[in-house]
């Protein structure tokens, strides 16, 4: 058995018996200062941030390695990062079953970056007062750069944060503004703040999420006003727009079994306090994208050498568009809500079944393609067919509908609207041409009966609207006659949740026509379904 610890450099043919694939650097020699530090120590940075950066250290176009920040779990740290010396190795899954198997050396260091972690928290903040470093990059999720409550409030933490200033913050956008201006004290040095988060316009919510707290503290007297200049300046600091696609799920313990079958020795997937799941290894799919915007004020490692795609700001937000509006997203909502309502509990369970694969094909095909934006970066039918033939139907990325579903209230004036919008602003196009897209936005509001298509109750996924919007349609009985109208008007014509008032727009009886068909019976929202696809399915 091999473990990852071993020295792979003079026992690579030990990791080679076991089909591992291992660098030919030495992480120790790689000793030039600082360039690169990544907040967020997960699944998504161990699969690919560090892939991109052991390619750099290999080609010799990166001299150190990256400098690990993890902010949420200090387990992450402690049992996986130190305990493998931080050491990765990551496994792409493909479809067909093969395993590819690599380990990644390209992490300097690993720290728990919190108060309550002195020494990390000294190193950091040493990091960043060095002129040499580059960027850093995030991977928190979005929740990680929000400071404010539904109501547009500051959160209490947060006016603890600016009242209290840089010396001791408590949340992690504070605490990262307490870092720039460490970096701002020690002699204005530019850099690039770079979020990797999968939502759109992260680089801007980045930006004004360290505004708000430095302008804070500007306006408390407790930094000076030359820091906000310093921050606004985007020739000394800078908030890159990207776009990530990378499906990582926690570890798979069918990957782990099968790496010990391989003879790897660190199969072991660790549950944290912190309830984190990872491993000394993570698994990935083969396909992968990332987007940003080439505006980095203190220089960059060749990241396009690696495989990220550079480019200006206005391309990252086509890219970005492409995925969420038409060629993934949309998808990926409509597999939700139909898997949720006919009992799939496996997305590549639910695109084995045609009719499911059928809906999806006529969504981004048929009634999104014709009118998405090509970003010409990535070709959007491309994209679709690598979503569609090889990543939605690899059993290896074990996802649910019941997780995409989570939220979809917030989500359908982006994934839906903005298509339906495109079919608005052509003269040679009309709404109601649309019959798929529609039909998923009456799939929704089923799913709000909580009510699968066998007639048995179900939990929903979280969502905030629910508390609103599932009294709304909560007595109606399959199979009973129904006002559809009385009970869908409020809904369908709210313009915060799908971008439009549907009725408006000439969509809103289709949707009333669809969901009534699909409260007809038990088995309706499957026969809903195939009688719309024998109707209007195209060929693609």
């Amino acid at each position: 058995m091999v473990k990852i610890t071993d020295d792979y450099l003079t026992n690579q043919q030990e990791f080679t018996d076991a089909g591992i694939k291992v660098p030919d650097y030495d992480i120790k020699t790689k000793t030039g200062a600082t360039r690169w530090v990544h907040f967020g120590g997960g699944n998504l940075f161990r699969a690919f941030h560090a892939a991109i950066a052991n390619q750099l250290l290999e080609s010799g176009d990166l001299d150190s390695g990256i400098v690990v920040a993890e902010t949420h779990d200090k387990g992450v740290v402690e049992d996986v990062y130190r305990k493998f010396n931080n050491r990765i190795l990551r496994v792409i899954t493909h479809e067909d079953g093969n395993f590819e198997k690599e380990l990644f050396a390209s992490v300097a260091d690993a720290l728990y970056f919190d108060q309550s972690n002195p020494d990390g928290w000294q190193k950091l903040f040493k990091i960043f007062e060095n002129p040499a470093l580059q960027l850093a990059t995030f991977s928190i999720t979005e929740k990680g750069y929000n400071l404010w409550d539904s109501q547009g409030n500051l959160l209490p933490i947060i006016q603890d944060d600016i009242k209290n200033g840089p010396k001791a913050p408590k949340n992690n956008m504070a605490s990262l503004t307490a870092l720039m201006f460490a970096r701002f004290k020690a002699g204005k040095y530019p850099m690039a703040l770079l979020s990797t988060d999968n939502f759109s316009q992260n680089g801007e919510k980045l930006e004004k999420s360290v505004l708000t707290i430095a302008e804070g503290w500007a306006e408390n007297g407790l930094v000076p006003s030359e820091f906000i200049d310093y921050l606004k300046d985007d020739k000394a600091v800078s908030f890159p727009l990207s776009m990530i696609d990378r499906i990582t799920p926690n570890p798979s313990e069918a990957v782990s079994e099968k790496l010990k079958e391989d003879g790897f020795d660190d199969y072991t997937i660790y549950h944290t306090p912190g309830h984190t799941n990872i491993a000394a290894f993570t698994n990935t799919e083969e396909v992968h994208y990332l987007v940003v915007e080439d505006d980095f004020p203190n220089g960059r490692p060749a990241l396009d050498k690696a495989g990220v795609i550079l480019t200006d700001r206005d391309t990252v937000n086509d890219a970005d568009e492409m995925k969420v509006t038409t060629c993934l997203n949309p998808l990926h909502t409509a597999l939700a809500v139909n898997g949720s309502l006919l009992g799939f509990n496996s997305i590549a369970k639910e695109v084995s079944d045609n009719d499911m694969l059928n809906l999806i094909k006529q969504i981004g095909y048929v009634e999104g393609l014709p009118v998405v934006k090509d970003p010409k970066v990535i070709n959007p039918k491309t994209f679709i067919d690598q979503l569609v033939n090889k990543r939605l139907p690899n059993p290896y990325i074990p996802d649910m509908p019941q997780r995409i579903a989570t939220d979809t209230s917030q989500k359908l004036s982006v994934r839906y609207g903005v298509t339906i919008q495109h079919y608005l602003d052509d003269p040679k196009r009309d709404p109601k041409d649309l019959h798929f897209i529609p039909l998923v936005l009456a799939t929704w509001c089923r799913y709000l009966m909580a009510v699968d298509d066998q007639g048995k109750s179900f939990d929903p996924s979280p969502d905030p609207l629910l508390s609103e919007l599932q009294p709304k349609v909560s007595d109606i009985q399959l199979g009973k006659p129904t006002d559809v109208h009385a009970h869908l008007k409020d809904i369908l014509s709210n313009k915060s949740i799908f971008g439009h008032d549907l009725y408006a727009i000439g969509l809103g009886e289709t949707v009333e026509n669809y969901f009534a068909q699909q409260i007809s019976g038990t088995g309706a929202v499957r026969k809903t379904l195939e009688d719309t696809l024998s109707k209007y399915a195209q060929t693609v």
